[in-house]
Protein backbone atom coordinates (compact mmCIF):
# COMPACT_ATOMS: atom_id res chain seq x y z
CA UNK A 1 0.00 0.00 0.00
CA UNK A 2 1.46 3.68 -0.83
CA UNK A 3 0.21 5.54 2.22
CA UNK A 4 0.95 8.86 -0.02
CA UNK A 5 -1.70 7.79 -2.23
CA UNK A 6 -3.63 8.09 0.17
CA UNK A 7 -5.57 11.34 1.41
CA UNK A 8 -5.36 12.61 5.19
CA UNK A 9 -9.11 11.19 5.44
CA UNK A 10 -8.89 8.44 4.05
CA UNK A 11 -5.93 7.52 6.67
CA UNK A 12 -7.69 8.18 9.35
CA UNK A 13 -10.49 5.65 8.55
CA UNK A 14 -7.64 2.95 8.07
CA UNK A 15 -6.64 3.92 11.75
CA UNK A 16 -10.07 3.65 13.00
CA UNK A 17 -11.41 0.83 11.21
CA UNK A 18 -8.82 -1.58 10.93
CA UNK A 19 -8.97 -3.86 14.18
CA UNK A 20 -5.30 -4.69 13.91
CA UNK A 21 -2.64 -1.71 12.72
CA UNK A 22 0.52 -3.82 11.61
CA UNK A 23 3.62 -2.53 12.02
CA UNK A 24 4.52 -1.53 8.53
CA UNK A 25 1.36 0.65 8.06
CA UNK A 26 2.75 2.50 11.13
CA UNK A 27 6.44 2.90 10.24
CA UNK A 28 5.11 4.36 6.95
CA UNK A 29 3.26 6.86 8.56
CA UNK A 30 6.06 8.07 10.59
CA UNK A 31 8.15 8.44 7.33
CA UNK A 32 5.36 10.52 5.88
CA UNK A 33 5.94 14.32 5.70
CA UNK A 34 2.51 15.50 5.85
CA UNK A 35 1.81 17.73 8.77
CA UNK A 36 -2.01 16.25 9.19
CA UNK A 37 -0.82 12.68 9.68
CA UNK A 38 1.77 12.89 12.34
CA UNK A 39 -1.42 14.71 14.05
CA UNK A 40 -3.10 11.19 13.42
CA UNK A 41 -0.31 9.41 14.07
CA UNK A 42 0.15 11.08 17.21
CA UNK A 43 -3.36 10.57 18.02
CA UNK A 44 -3.63 6.95 17.13
CA UNK A 45 -0.74 6.39 19.66
CA UNK A 46 -2.18 8.62 22.49
CA UNK A 47 -5.38 6.66 22.51
CA UNK A 48 -3.51 2.99 22.23
CA UNK A 49 -2.17 4.41 25.44
CA UNK A 50 -5.03 4.90 27.42
CA UNK A 51 -6.67 1.69 25.94
CA UNK A 52 -3.66 -0.08 27.40
CA UNK A 53 -4.00 1.08 30.84
CA UNK A 54 -8.06 0.11 30.62
CA UNK A 55 -6.62 -3.20 29.54
CA UNK A 56 -3.81 -3.30 32.81
CA UNK A 57 -6.69 -1.77 35.12
CA UNK A 58 -9.19 -4.26 34.22
CA UNK A 59 -6.70 -7.40 34.74
CA UNK A 60 -5.89 -5.98 38.11
CA UNK A 61 -9.62 -6.32 38.84
CA UNK A 62 -9.30 -10.15 38.57
CA UNK A 63 -6.83 -10.38 40.89
CA UNK A 64 -9.42 -11.77 44.04
CA UNK A 65 -11.12 -13.88 41.06
CA UNK A 66 -7.85 -15.53 39.76
CA UNK A 67 -7.11 -16.75 43.58
CA UNK A 68 -10.43 -18.15 44.44
CA UNK A 69 -10.58 -20.02 40.66
CA UNK A 70 -6.77 -21.74 41.41
CA UNK A 71 -8.56 -23.07 44.94
CA UNK A 72 -11.28 -24.98 42.96
CA UNK A 73 -14.11 -22.58 42.51
CA UNK A 74 -16.07 -21.94 39.54
CA UNK A 75 -18.97 -19.81 40.09
CA UNK A 76 -17.95 -16.44 41.47
CA UNK A 77 -20.92 -14.14 42.66
CA UNK A 78 -20.25 -10.71 43.00
CA UNK A 79 -22.41 -8.99 45.28
CA UNK A 80 -22.78 -5.27 46.36
CA UNK A 81 -25.44 -2.83 46.35
CA UNK A 82 -27.12 0.95 45.70
CA UNK A 83 -28.97 3.15 47.18
CA UNK A 84 -27.59 2.75 51.66
CA UNK A 85 -27.82 6.70 51.33
CA UNK A 86 -31.28 7.65 50.04
CA UNK A 87 -33.76 9.55 51.67
CA UNK A 88 -36.20 7.76 49.39
CA UNK A 89 -36.84 4.43 47.86
CA UNK A 90 -35.28 1.22 48.36
CA UNK A 91 -31.98 -0.62 48.73
CA UNK A 92 -31.28 -2.71 45.67
CA UNK A 93 -27.90 -5.57 45.36
CA UNK A 94 -27.07 -7.52 42.63
CA UNK A 95 -25.32 -10.83 42.59
CA UNK A 96 -23.69 -10.98 39.19
CA UNK A 97 -21.41 -14.18 38.06
CA UNK A 98 -19.12 -13.38 34.86
CA UNK A 99 -17.75 -16.61 32.83
CA UNK A 100 -14.13 -17.52 34.25
CA UNK A 101 -11.26 -15.43 32.49
CA UNK A 102 -13.84 -12.78 30.71
CA UNK A 103 -12.32 -9.40 31.04
CA UNK A 104 -14.81 -6.64 30.74
CA UNK A 105 -12.99 -3.03 29.58
CA UNK A 106 -13.37 0.07 31.36
CA UNK A 107 -16.01 -1.62 34.06
CA UNK A 108 -15.07 0.08 37.61
CA UNK A 109 -16.81 1.18 40.97
CA UNK A 110 -20.20 2.47 39.35
CA UNK A 111 -19.95 5.83 41.93
CA UNK A 112 -16.72 6.47 39.66
CA UNK A 113 -18.42 6.20 35.80
CA UNK A 114 -21.13 8.41 34.26
CA UNK A 115 -24.26 7.70 34.20
CA UNK A 116 -24.02 7.27 29.80
CA UNK A 117 -21.39 4.91 31.06
CA UNK A 118 -22.99 2.70 33.44
CA UNK A 119 -25.92 1.79 30.67
CA UNK A 120 -23.34 0.88 28.37
CA UNK A 121 -21.62 -2.04 31.13
CA UNK A 122 -25.22 -2.74 32.25
CA UNK A 123 -25.60 -4.14 28.86
CA UNK A 124 -22.50 -5.54 28.48
CA UNK A 125 -22.24 -7.52 31.84
CA UNK A 126 -26.10 -8.64 31.10
CA UNK A 127 -24.92 -9.79 27.40
CA UNK A 128 -22.04 -11.47 28.89
CA UNK A 129 -22.99 -12.49 32.61
CA UNK A 130 -23.40 -16.36 33.17
CA UNK A 131 -26.14 -15.22 35.62
CA UNK A 132 -27.39 -12.08 37.34
CA UNK A 133 -29.76 -11.62 40.45
CA UNK A 134 -31.57 -8.88 41.90
CA UNK A 135 -32.30 -7.81 45.26
CA UNK A 136 -34.73 -5.15 46.18
CA UNK A 137 -36.14 -4.10 49.86
CA UNK A 138 -38.51 -1.13 49.89
CA UNK A 139 -38.23 1.95 52.22
CA UNK A 140 -40.54 0.36 54.61
CA UNK A 141 -38.75 -2.72 55.17
CA UNK A 142 -35.60 0.11 55.53
CA UNK A 143 -37.64 1.26 58.45
CA UNK A 144 -38.39 -1.39 60.49
CA UNK A 145 -35.27 -3.18 60.48
CA UNK A 146 -32.78 -0.51 59.47
CA UNK A 147 -30.71 -0.18 56.37
CA UNK A 148 -27.57 -2.75 57.59
CA UNK A 149 -30.09 -5.25 58.18
CA UNK A 150 -32.15 -4.45 54.90
CA UNK A 151 -28.85 -4.09 52.59
CA UNK A 152 -27.76 -7.53 53.81
CA UNK A 153 -31.18 -8.96 53.42
CA UNK A 154 -31.06 -7.26 49.88
CA UNK A 155 -28.13 -8.62 49.18
CA UNK A 156 -29.58 -12.32 50.17
CA UNK A 157 -32.36 -11.81 48.07
CA UNK A 158 -30.02 -11.37 44.87
CA UNK A 159 -27.76 -14.43 46.13
CA UNK A 160 -30.86 -16.78 46.30
CA UNK A 161 -32.13 -15.00 42.56
CA UNK A 162 -29.28 -15.72 40.50
CA UNK A 163 -30.37 -18.79 38.34
CA UNK A 164 -27.28 -20.39 38.87
CA UNK A 165 -26.12 -20.23 42.65
CA UNK A 166 -22.46 -19.40 43.10
CA UNK A 167 -20.01 -21.38 44.76
CA UNK A 168 -17.73 -18.82 46.18
CA UNK A 169 -19.08 -14.92 47.23
CA UNK A 170 -17.50 -11.68 46.80
CA UNK A 171 -18.53 -8.85 48.81
CA UNK A 172 -17.70 -5.24 48.78
CA UNK A 173 -17.62 -4.44 52.79
CA UNK A 174 -20.86 -7.52 54.35
CA UNK A 175 -20.41 -10.53 56.03
CA UNK A 176 -23.68 -12.87 54.82
CA UNK A 177 -23.19 -15.95 57.53
CA UNK A 178 -26.63 -16.65 56.84
CA UNK A 179 -26.29 -18.22 53.21
CA UNK A 180 -23.77 -21.39 53.88
CA UNK A 181 -21.62 -20.16 51.13
CA UNK A 182 -17.61 -19.42 51.31
CA UNK A 183 -16.86 -15.77 50.97
CA UNK A 184 -14.49 -13.00 51.00
CA UNK A 185 -15.31 -9.52 52.66
CA UNK A 186 -13.74 -6.96 50.74
CA UNK A 187 -13.34 -2.91 51.56
CA UNK A 188 -13.65 -1.06 48.23
CA UNK A 189 -14.28 -4.36 46.91
CA UNK A 190 -15.97 -2.43 44.11
CA UNK A 191 -12.54 -0.84 43.16
CA UNK A 192 -10.50 -3.52 43.84
CA UNK A 193 -12.98 -6.98 42.08
CA UNK A 194 -14.30 -7.14 38.58
CA UNK A 195 -17.45 -9.29 39.69
CA UNK A 196 -18.07 -6.78 42.60
CA UNK A 197 -18.00 -3.94 39.88
CA UNK A 198 -20.13 -5.94 37.80
CA UNK A 199 -22.85 -6.15 40.81
CA UNK A 200 -22.61 -2.36 41.78
CA UNK A 201 -23.46 -1.56 38.05
CA UNK A 202 -26.24 -3.90 37.71
CA UNK A 203 -27.30 -2.31 41.50
CA UNK A 204 -26.88 1.39 40.70
CA UNK A 205 -28.73 1.22 36.82
CA UNK A 206 -31.71 -0.95 38.66
CA UNK A 207 -32.33 1.62 41.63
CA UNK A 208 -31.75 4.43 39.35
CA UNK A 209 -34.53 3.03 36.82
CA UNK A 210 -36.92 2.63 39.64
CA UNK A 211 -36.10 6.23 40.97
CA UNK A 212 -37.35 7.21 37.61
CA UNK A 213 -40.47 5.20 37.53
CA UNK A 214 -41.25 7.36 40.80
CA UNK A 215 -40.60 10.55 39.55
CA UNK A 216 -43.38 10.33 37.41
CA UNK A 217 -45.68 9.16 40.31
CA UNK A 218 -44.44 12.46 42.62
CA UNK A 219 -42.89 15.09 39.60
CA UNK A 220 -42.59 17.72 42.53
CA UNK A 221 -39.74 15.57 44.51
CA UNK A 222 -37.23 15.45 41.21
CA UNK A 223 -36.43 11.94 42.04
CA UNK A 224 -34.92 11.72 37.93
CA UNK A 225 -31.81 14.01 39.18
CA UNK A 226 -30.94 13.08 42.63
CA UNK A 227 -32.49 9.42 42.68
CA UNK A 228 -33.81 10.06 46.64
CA UNK A 229 -30.38 11.60 48.08
CA UNK A 230 -30.96 14.26 50.38
CA UNK A 231 -29.43 17.29 47.96
CA UNK A 232 -30.58 20.59 48.93
CA UNK A 233 -33.47 20.30 46.26
CA UNK A 234 -34.85 17.37 47.62
CA UNK A 235 -34.58 18.64 51.52
CA UNK A 236 -36.61 21.60 50.14
CA UNK A 237 -39.49 20.01 48.27
CA UNK A 238 -39.97 17.49 51.56
CA UNK A 239 -40.11 21.02 54.03
CA UNK A 240 -43.08 22.13 50.56
CA UNK A 241 -44.92 19.00 49.95
CA UNK A 242 -44.59 16.84 52.65
CA UNK A 243 -43.70 12.94 52.44
CA UNK A 244 -44.42 10.43 50.10
CA UNK A 245 -45.13 6.58 50.38
CA UNK A 246 -41.85 6.12 49.53
CA UNK A 247 -40.14 7.86 51.67
CA UNK A 248 -37.66 6.42 54.21
CA UNK A 249 -39.08 8.04 57.30
CA UNK A 250 -35.98 6.63 59.85
CA UNK A 251 -33.85 8.66 57.59
CA UNK A 252 -36.17 11.65 57.82
CA UNK A 253 -36.09 11.90 61.82
CA UNK A 254 -32.12 12.59 62.03
CA UNK A 255 -31.80 14.96 58.91
CA UNK A 256 -34.86 16.66 59.59
CA UNK A 257 -35.78 16.68 63.14
CA UNK A 258 -38.25 19.66 62.73
CA UNK A 259 -41.02 17.98 60.64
Amino acid sequence: MDIHKLTISEVKDLLQNTHIVSEDLLNALRRDNRKGIQVLLKKYYREQEILRRKNDNAKKLLQYEKRIWSQGYINIGGVDEAGRGPLAGPVVSACVILPKNLIIVEIDDSKKLSAAKREELYNRIFNNAYAIGIGIVENKRIDEINIYNATKEAMIQAVLASKQQPDFLLLDAMNLKELPIPQLSVIKGDSKSQSVAAASIIAKVTRDRIMEDFAKLYPQYGFEKHKGYGTKEHVEAIRKYGTTPIHRLSFLDKILPTM
